[in-house]
């Protein structure tokens, strides 16, 4: 049996701040915006290529407080794209780090272990992580 992660919830204060951080600086899709009542409203969004989506909201999700969620990760084909995709859409993007040393330097020496990291409004964390092909 496969068992897919199809959605995390993100907490945020703000669902507009937070939206067009998504959606306008990171490029996540909007699949959807809805208003459940004046005290209820989910917006999902999902990453180019992405099975799994996030959603953000009030009033119909878990509470969680804004900014406790750490270490989101993101994989890319290639992390120095990436990162002047993030830097060219005004996110606030560390450098290229390398953690570790990669098992098979050859042919993409930044596989596995080249990095970006970078923090929504609130402060919740995300890694980018450069795997450009699987064992």
């Amino acid at each position: 049996m496969n068992w897919t992660l199809e959605v995390v919830i993100v907490p945020v204060t703000d669902l507009d701040r937070a939206k067009a951080f998504y959606a306008d600086q990171l490029g996540f899709t909007v699949d959807h915006d809805t208003v459940i009542s004046d005290e209820a409203r989910i917006v999902q969004f999902t990453p180019p290529g992405s099975g799994c989506s996030i959603v953000i909201g009030k009033g119909a999700v878990p509470e969680m407080p804004p900014g406790s969620l750490k270490g989101l990760q993101l994989v890319v084909p290639d992390i120095e794209q990436a990162h002047a995709e993030l830097v060219d859409r005004g996110v606030q993007v560390s450098d290229v780090q390398v953690l570790g040393v990669n098992p098979r330097p050859v042919p993409h020496p930044l596989d596995n272990v080249g990095f970006v990291f970078f923090s929504d409004p609130d402060g919740n964390s995300w890694a980018v992580q450069q795997i450009s092909s699987r064992a």
